[in-house]
């Protein structure tokens, strides 16, 4: 078992941080999926956990990558994925947030980062946080370079059940302040016959957050959608759940709100997008 909590700064390079799907020509919306892999970089092993604790929800959002495949496929969309564990470093937590690496993932201990220092902590935020978070970054750029306003959806997944209780809902939309585009996507799974979540299982309001950067400071029309994972066990769910938001989203889209930078709310350090 294979554990290096101090990788070396020269290691790594054969390992990509992220994964970027190409979207067509005049494309607004933008698809994020922060936790899409289980994978680890080899410097680092297994973290010292087995194969079957790499396989469970701590180490990814488990049906989250297949589905933002197939959507930016169906839409046209581009889509940045992260292509490493958050068990390494959680790309969809802000840089100064205590549990940007956790060193206990729902009762798990994780070797690895049990004895992490700051050092290492900021290496792998060089080597991997960052870099994600630049190439998300970089896809909303692209459009408001056209001078077009983007619509940014994350895509996760959430367990059935948690500290022993049931979550009801199928599908949970996260936001903070801004309802352009989260009401909207409620009403419309509503409108599928789904039990869904508003800012259920949990609350979208989370400084420094993935969301947060690239949509709240932003004035960015965002929202983050969580697929419970029972609803994601086989490639036909998750082609069904693909087909679902490629069929509902693009009424949201043309809404004339979406097209505008707007702030909202007193939670925002609002940082204006560029001209």
């Amino acid at each position: 078992m294979k554990i290096l909590s101090d990788a070396p700064p020269a290691a790594e390079t054969a390992f990509r941080p992220f994964d970027l799907v190409e979207g067509a020509a005049g494309a607004r919306l933008i698809f994020f999926c922060d936790h899409a892999s289980n994978a680890l970089p080899p410097a680092y092993g297994d973290l010292g956990l087995s194969r079957e604790s790499l396989r469970r929800h701590i180490a990814y959002d488990i049906g989250a990558e297949s589905v933002v495949r197939r959507l930016a496929a169906l839409t046209g969309a581009p889509a940045a994925l992260a292509m490493f564990s958050r068990l390494l470093i959680d790309p969809n937590r802000g840089e100064d947030d205590p549990t940007l690496v956790m060193r206990i993932s729902d009762g798990a201990l994780i070797p690895g980062n049990a004895r992490i220092g700051a050092e290492e902590i900021a290496r792998r935020v060089e080597a991997f946080w960052r870099p994600y978070r630049e190439a998300c970054a970089g896809l909303i750029d692209a459009v408001l370079a056209r001078g077009e306003v983007p619509v940014l959806i994350g895509v996760h997944s959430f367990t059935p059940h948690f500290q022993g209780r049931a979550r009801p809902w199928q599908v949970g939309v996260l936001w903070d302040e801004d309802p352009r585009l989260a009401l909207p996507l409620i009403e419309a799974l509503r409108g599928e016959n789904l039990v869904v979540g508003d800012n259920e299982p949990y609350d979208g309001a989370l400084r420094g957050d993935s969301m947060y950067e690239h949509s709240t400071r932003r004035g960015l029309p965002g929202a983050l959608i969580e697929i419970r994972q029972d609803l994601l066990q086989t490639p036909e769910q998750r082609a069904a759940w693909a087909a679902r938001l490629a069929r509902i989203l693009p009424p949201i889209l043309a809404r004339p709100e979406t097209r505008r930078v707007e702030f909202h709310g007193s939670r925002t350090d609002a940082a204006p997008a560029p001209a």
